[in-house]
């Protein structure tokens, strides 16, 4: 059997007057789209909009929640209960679904965003809580989170499809954790390394830890960020690497 992998990109980020990322450039080339919700960034008119491109460009519909928190992009750590948590993703997927019925479509998957997904990846309660609030809206909704966190543990726990996902362009922690932001060697800049780093996920699934050790990885989903200078041309090469590697790109999960 031939290996396969899904790209996901978090797009819908723009809100007001306010333009972020490189939705429509990004949209050619991956098969899962994140979409804002409209708490830690996006808008009711931009989420209608990025819905549409979706569906135009048949890459499936996601739903990208996170803290309310506008002002810190959602990657500021807030201490909410999960009950509280609980009702913040019904929420937006609620938002979400409402724009991906005027189209015709559903929401095929639900990615945390941001200080959720990072927290959601190592606390129990707080990844119970999101699977399952998924759970109850639509069993069929596949579940994103980091590879081997708690938050795919408590989805397959739940009963839910679950995608394990790895990321192009940061450095893993020998937890398997991702490395914080706020070190200086979170992030990959070379687009070489970040694609070698890729492919060898998938294809042997493993990947270098900053103290030099390989840890074991999963990589159903690769996510991608639209909202870098390069972010069009690195998903374009990286998309055109995986086929050379002859990795089949399609949506995650089987459909339900």
């Amino acid at each position: 059997m031939s290996l396969q992998v899904d790209l996901n990109c978090d797009l819908g980020e723009s809100f007001g007057s306010y333009h972020m990322g490189q939705d429509d450039a990004v949209m050619d080339w991956i098969t899962s789209a994140n979409i804002a919700c409209g708490y830690h960034a996006g808008d009711h008119n931009v989420m209608r909009e990025t819905v549409g491109k979706a569906v135009k460009n048949n890459v499936a519909v996601g739903a990208h929640p996170g803290f309310l928190d506008l002002q810190g992009f959602g990657r500021r750590s807030m201490q909410l209960t999960p009950e509280e948590v609980f009702n913040l993703i019904v929420y937006q997927i609620g938002a979400m679904n409402g724009f991906a019925a005027l189209y015709g479509t559903r929401i095929r998957h639900v990615k945390p965003h941001g200080a959720l997904y990072t927290m959601a990846a190592t606390d129990n309660a707080l990844a119970a809580a999101i699977a399952d609030a998924v759970y109850q809206i639509d069993k069929r909704i596949i579940l994103f989170g980091l590879a081997h966190s708690e938050l795919v543990k408590e989805g397959r726990r739940k009963g839910l499809q679950v995608a394990e996902e790895v990321f192009a362009d940061r450095t893993y922690q020998p937890d398997g954790t991702l490395t914080p932001r706020t070190a200086p060697d979170a992030l990959i800049h070379d687009v070489d390394t970040s694609i070698h780093r890729v492919i060898q996920m998938v294809k042997e699934q493993k990947v270098e830890a900053t103290d030099g050790t390989d840890i074991p990885i999963q990589a159903d989903t690769i996510c991608v960020h639209g909202d870098g200078a390069q972010a069009a041309a690195f998903v374009e090469n990286l998309a055109k690497a995986l086929v050379r590697e002859g990795i089949q790109i399609q949506p995650a999960g089987d459909p339900r």
